[in-house]
């Protein structure tokens, strides 16, 4: 997303800069912020993935003789289970990746994340709470409590989790901090069948997320309509997100039909 929207919002924000100047917030200021919002929800995205992964593959490896990782959780990244046994809750699951991990999907990973799962990834009511310790991804630093709860299957038996991120913080390799929040829902629509394998999954997200730039602005995104998630290769495939950033309101992206509304007009990208 950051490679093929943010050059169109360039035009676009430069653009309202001549036709709608605004006292507090400049079109690069704002630019700044969106690039960063998509840095930071790529980054817990990928943190909620692999964590169901982890707690995945923690299940298969106490149920069975051997353990059976993961194709996100590389072979040389320690994963250690307490109780290590199948039926005894709350379990503490760690993820080491030690001094740097390059996973399958060309990112870095170094640090721990701690899980405590209630019970087992597919229950419903199951609660699973991660914080992590010197975690990096690529370069940047990952702090914050990320909570998902199964809340079981919708109408359409699809399983939903409730997902809240608290206190999220990134800090970047110039020290500089991104502030992040998230209350969203997650709907697992494909790939339940092989929960070892994250890479078929597809999933729907709905809720809100915000959070305070390195610079200070304020952002709000909402999921008007689902957005349409698929791993691989990584994209979304369809839904409506309301954006505000500062000064700049209502900010449309359509992902069904690739196109952008700002001040009332609307303009296509490219996915």
């Amino acid at each position: 997303m950051k490679k093929l929207l943010i050059p169109t919002l360039v035009v676009l924000f430069c653009s309202c800069d001549k036709d709608d100047p605004k006292p507090g917030t400049s079109s690069e200021d704002a630019l700044n912020a969106l690039s960063e919002y998509v840095i930071v929800n790529k980054v817990f995205q990928d943190i909620g993935n692999n964590n169901g992964d982890a707690v995945l593959s923690a299940e298969s490896s106490t149920s069975t003789a051997k353990a059976k990782l993961g194709e996100t959780v590389a072979m040389d990244t320690e994963i250690t289970i307490a109780p290590a046994d199948f039926s005894t809750f709350p379990k503490t699951i760690t993820v080491d990746f030690k001094t740097g991990v390059l996973g399958v999907d060309g990112v870095t990973r170094k640090g721990k994340i701690t899980i405590v799962s209630t019970n087992w990834y597919g229950e419903p009511g199951s609660i699973h709470t991660a914080t992590f310790t010197d975690y990096y991804h690529n370069d940047y630093k990952v702090e914050g409590t990320h909570v998902v709860e199964n809340i079981g299957e919708n109408t359409d038996g699809y399983l939903e989790y409730d997902v809240v991120i608290q206190n999220g913080k990134i800090t970047k390799q110039d020290g500089s901090v991104i502030e992040y929040q998230e209350n969203s829902t997650r709907t697992w629509i494909e790939g339940k069948d092989t929960p070892l394998n994250i890479w078929d999954d597809e999933y729907l997200l709905d809720g809100s997320q915000n959070g305070t730039s390195s610079s200070g602005l304020d952002y709000t995104l909402t999921v008007e309509e689902s957005l349409h998630f698929v791993l691989l290769p990584r994209n979304i495939e369809s839904g409506i997100l309301d954006v505000d950033i500062a000064d700049f309101k209502d900010i449309k992206i359509n992902y069904a039909n690739s196109t952008i509304t700002i001040l009332g007009q609307t303009y296509p990208f490219v996915k």
